[in-house]
């Protein structure tokens, strides 16, 4: 069966971190692009971050500097390690993962099932 699950969230103070983890069952991550999104309530899905198969890392100017994607191959895991979290970092966060980075770009609808993280002030 082919999965792909987000999970880690959880509810922290403002300043504290959080690890995210987007694993996949059924196929690994060579050669495809992850990426995380988060979608809050009323507001629309948005990218937060994307990484390659070769280590290739991007960020939204929102979490740049705070926000860290990594991926471990042996576990065909990919990480979203927060920092500094914010009370503008509340939203539901999903991962997605795709051979072609455009159609990643292109999702306006958070994919699957999410992760909640909570940041209280």
């Amino acid at each position: 069966e082919v999965r792909l699950v987000a999970s880690g969230g959880g509810s922290v103070q403002a300043g504290g971190s959080l690890r995210l983890s987007c694993t996949a069952s059924g196929f690994t991550f060579d050669n495809r692009y992850v990426a995380w999104y988060r979608q809050a309530p009323g507001n629309e899905c948005e990218l937060v971050s994307h990484i390659s198969s070769d280590g290739t890392t991007y960020y939204a100017d929102s979490v740049k500097g705070r926000f860290t994607i990594s991926q471990d191959n042996a576990k065909n895991t990919v990480y979203l390690r927060m920092n500094s979290l914010i009370p503008e970092d509340t939203a539901e966060y999903y991962c997605a993962a795709n051979p072609e980075l455009q159609l990643l770009l292109s999702i306006w609808v958070c994919p699957g099932q999410g992760t909640q993280v909570t940041v209280s002030s």
